[in-house]
């Protein structure tokens, strides 16, 4: 009788501490403003050292008859107490989204932002206009290395190891016989060295001279075409380049050639249109004159052709030259050359 009286205290005790736990949790739970408090009152009371784990461990004080009837108590206010957390998470939860949904509403009524977008640079328009002017006229594109041997980029093209035309080009070597290539011609060796006549190419790409200022780049663009076919004369290479230029500049430009001296052709010319800017009257752009060089051009040289085992006698043909940052800055009004490759995003916008 004394045994059964002693275990009823204990579990009364025990008991009480539980009621009074739970009491606690669900009060905390209650007040809780939010997701994070709610999980503090669940470390508080059900994590590795909350107050019910701590209850818990009094257990092994108790004897084997009363911890079943305490155990049991203990599971029942710990079902409880997280059906209470899980529930008032919930809900929470709910709150936090309809607050976000009130705040952060999005009014699709309101204009996009627009994302800036690029735009081609003006050298690589004018590439592509040259290109496709000279595709109608049935030309097609061959590519070839920046650095060059000099038997492609000098000796092939007519200037001999000594020869002083070599001095108008200031050249870039990477060592004896490797340099970066002053101009696209050694695309037209390379390309007459892999096909017979008849041959329609032009050579676009980049450029490299030791020179620099307004009107100079050490790094430019060039477009170089090649026509060689049998019966090819002087008279078809004006025709063509006159097509090119009124597409280029419009209809009505007028166009000359002049005498000049080339090593890799004879005879040569200098090509020279009426000033864009004045309309061929005369202005400082153009020093009065009314014309502006814009190419250079002649008869392919019979030298080259032996240089690529083609039949002087059987072939004729024409070459011509163009940069391209020069066409670029009469085509649109530009008065330095610098500015093409000083990506300043003012200027780019313009275009």
């Amino acid at each position: 009788m004394k045994h059964s009286h002693s275990l009823f205290l204990k579990v009364t005790s025990m008991r009480e501490q539980l009621q009074r736990m739970r009491d606690a949790a669900l009060q905390s739970i209650e007040q809780a403003d939010g997701e994070s408090s709610l999980q503090d009152v669940r470390v508080r009371f059900l994590g590795r050292k909350g107050e019910l784990t701590g209850l818990m461990k009094g257990l092994g004080a108790l004897s084997p008859e009363e911890r079943p009837i305490v155990g049991q108590l203990v599971n029942t206010i710990k079902d409880e107490i997280e059906s209470c957390l899980e529930s008032a998470l919930t809900s929470a939860r709910e709150q936090e989204i309809n607050r976000r949904l009130q705040t952060e509403r999005i009014d699709v009524t309101l204009p996009g932002r627009r994302l800036p977008c690029g735009t081609r640079h003006p050298i690589t328009l004018v590439i592509e206009e040259v290109c496709d002017i000279f595709a109608g006229l049935g030309f097609s594109v061959a590519e070839g290395p920046e650095i060059e041997h000099d038997w492609y980029n000098f000796e092939a093209l007519n200037f001999p190891p000594e020869h002083p035309a070599r001095d108008m080009q200031d050249t870039f070597f990477v060592d004896n016989n490797l340099l970066l290539r002053t101009h696209t011609s050694p695309v037209q060796i390379r390309t007459m060295l892999k096909q017979k006549p008849p041959v329609r190419i032009i050579a676009p790409g980049t450029v490299y001279r030791c020179d620099s200022d307004a009107t100079h780049s050490p790094m430019f663009h060039q477009i170089e075409g090649l026509m060689v076919d049998k019966g090819v004369t002087f008279g078809d290479l004006k025709g063509m380049l006159t097509v090119f230029t009124n597409q280029l500049f419009g209809q009505k430009t007028g166009v000359r050639l002049r005498p000049s001296f080339f090593p890799f052709t004879e005879p040569s010319a200098e090509v020279d249109i009426a000033c864009v800017i004045c309309g061929g009257k005369g202005c400082r752009v153009c020093k009065q004159s009314g014309w502006l060089e814009i190419l250079g051009a002649g008869m392919v040289d019979p030298e080259v052709y032996r240089h690529v085992n083609y039949d002087a006698e059987e072939i004729s043909g024409f070459a011509f030259g163009m940069g391209i940052e020069r066409i670029a800055m009469l085509k649109y009004g530009i008065n330095d050359m610098r500015l093409l490759f000083e990506n300043d995003v003012r200027f780019l916008r313009q275009f």
